[in-house]
């Protein structure tokens, strides 16, 4: 009987009579749920005449039909998945339920579709519920504003470990991104006190009274930020003496930001991302609370397990760490250096030492090279 419907069906798709082709998608559908998941030798042979009927539909029928089709098929896990790949490249009104819902589109699907289709395809892939971290990766390194802007406005999406803190940092030159990361749920609040400095009035109200951050003290943190990056132009050599009132302005900022109990971890790593080293150095001395010459000399040395006791101490994760090891060395000429065996030290350092103990294995272990 269901192979017999199926041929009537067929005989319809052929036809170009805009009765037919309603008729056909009107019955295309109850046809699907009364061949249902079974496996005998009829369903198997209706199965296959329905991808037929389906793709023939596709290929030939009107742009209306095809709009509805869409809409009827987008939420189902029975329909052609060659029909449902085709219909994500169809114009954006069609595509766009197929592409938000249709559980048959896996990440390697969506990733396809961010390389070949439309700007306007690629934004619904970025706006679809519950994206996974592949996905949401992909979208990150195209670093395309209205990608970027549907991915931060998309709170379902599950983020990569570092993807808020890159909306963060895209949202410096991006001002789309502003308003939905200041509302997003994974938004941290060092996260929160980055984005403060180039939101606007209303938007620093909205993160001040999320995250409970002092206006006053962060409004100064900012003018000190925004002095440091105007006193040298780009290119300007940089004297002893100005490097002195750089290293000045980054103490002073760093300590207000103590002061406001604004200066965490994620600070740092910020300013590492920015390629100001100086500013992670005084950071991180103030956070473990470490003499900064110290620091300085354990950022110079080859033992790279003294700035990890020096990151433990200031409550920066293990997971964490490499990437600031690896960052520390980009903007340092290699140091601290060590090799492979001064990686694995480093590493050890966070199973093998508690935090509370960090500083005072760090001023031991520093006194072998830099003795007071």
């Amino acid at each position: 009987m269901l192979v017999a419907q199926t041929n009537a069906l067929l005989d319809l798709a052929k036809s170009r009579e805009p009765a037919d082709r309603e008729r056909l998608l009107m019955n295309v559908v109850s046809l699907c749920e009364l061949a249902g998941p079974g496996g005998d030798a009829e369903a198997v042979k209706a199965k296959a005449l329905i991808d037929e009927v389906f793709m023939t539909l596709v290929i030939d029928a009107e742009r209306e039909v095809r709009r509805r089709l869409a809409e009827r098929i987008a939420g189902v896990d029975w329909a052609p998945r060659a029909l449902v790949h085709v219909l994500t490249l169809d114009d954006i009104e069609i595509a766009r339920p197929v592409i938000a819902s249709s559980p048959l589109l896996d990440d390697g699907d969506l990733i396809r579709l961010l390389v070949e289709a439309t700007l306007e395809h690629q934004v619904e892939v970025a706006r679809r519920p519950g994206i996974g971290p592949a996905v949401a990766l992909a979208i990150l390194d195209k670093n395309e504003p209205s990608l970027l802007a549907a991915l931060a406005d998309n709170v379902s999406a599950v983020l990569p470990d570092d993807g808020i803190a890159r909306l963060v940092e895209a949202s410096r030159l991006m001002p789309a991104l502003r308003a939905p990361l200041t509302r997003h749920p994974q938004l941290t609040t060092d996260l929160a006190c980055t984005l403060y400095a180039w939101v606007g009035e209303a938007l620093r109200e909205a993160l001040a009274g999320r995250f409970r951050l002092d206006p006053q003290a962060l409004n100064l943190a900012v003018d000190d930020a925004v002095h440091d990056a105007t006193v040298e132009p780009f290119g300007r050599p940089v004297t002893l003496e100005r490097a002195e009132e750089r290293a000045a302005t980054e103490r002073r900022l760093v300590h207000k930001l103590n002061a406001a109990g604004q200066l965490k971890p994620g600070y740092l790593l910020r300013a590492l991302r920015e390629h100001k080293l100086s500013l992670f150095e005084a950071g991180l001395a103030q956070l473990a609370g470490l003499n900064g010459d110290h620091l300085h000399a354990a950022l110079n040395c080859d033992r790279p397990e003294i700035l990890a006791l020096a990151c433990h101490a200031a409550g920066i994760d293990r997971s964490v760490f490499p990437t600031v090891l690896a960052r520390v060395r980009e903007l340092n000429r290699g140091l601290p250096s060590g090799g492979g065996e001064g990686d694995a030290r480093a590493s050890a350092v966070f199973q093998h030492v508690a935090a509370e103990e960090a500083v005072l294995a760090f001023n031991r272990m520093i006194q072998v090279i830099a003795p007071i």
